[in-house]
């Protein structure tokens, strides 16, 4: 029975020393407003600002290790404070825009006591400042319109305020 008993107390000391405690995820601990932004059209040479906002859905403050960019065309920051629970942090990225061309950039983000990492992405066009132009001078395509009556839901109108101005002319006409 004392064999049985202290054989019982062993194999239990051994399982609670050698058990893992479970690991945290990101989604345990963050969420992310966005995890891809996307910049749209944009000009060489000018560079861009992405923020990414994270909120700690723990009960412990959170705090943001890394954020690192996988290429040297972009510069990362983020919040180097703990971030309350319910709080929000930021994670700024910054492309450089030097080629033109579609992109698709990431950084890699790793918060304390979380040994897995995320990856958040940032994607756009870079268009050479003539292109940029054109894009910006070109009208955007109107679609053509249907006839009221194919479109039968009705259309409801909010009525605005309108400030009624007295005008005066000061100029004078000569002939």
């Amino acid at each position: 029975m004392k064999k049985l008993f202290f054989s019982l107390i062993v194999l239990a000391f051994t399982s609670s020393v050698f058990a893992q405690p479970q690991a945290k995820k990101v989604t345990d601990v963050a969420k992310f407003d966005n995890e891809t932004i996307d910049f749209g059209k944009i000009k060489q040479s000018i560079p861009t600002k992405g923020t990414f906002t994270v909120t700690n859905i723990s009960s412990a403050p959170l705090i943001i290790e890394q954020a690192n960019p996988t290429c040297g065309c972009t510069i990362s920051d983020y919040t180097k404070e703990p971030i309350a629970p319910g709080k929000t942090g930021v994670i700024n990225a910054t492309y450089n825009a030097a080629n033109a061309g579609h992109f698709e950039k990431h950084l890699t983000v790793k918060f304390a006591g979380v040994d897995e990492m995320k990856s958040i992405t940032f994607t756009g066009d870079v268009l050479t400042a003539d292109e940029f132009d054109k894009a910006k001078a070109t009208p955007t395509a109107v679609a053509p319109a249907t006839p009221a009556a194919a479109t039968a839901a009705p259309v409801k109108v909010k009525k605005s305020k309108t400030k009624k101005v007295k005008t005066t002319s000061t100029s004078t006409a000569t002939s």
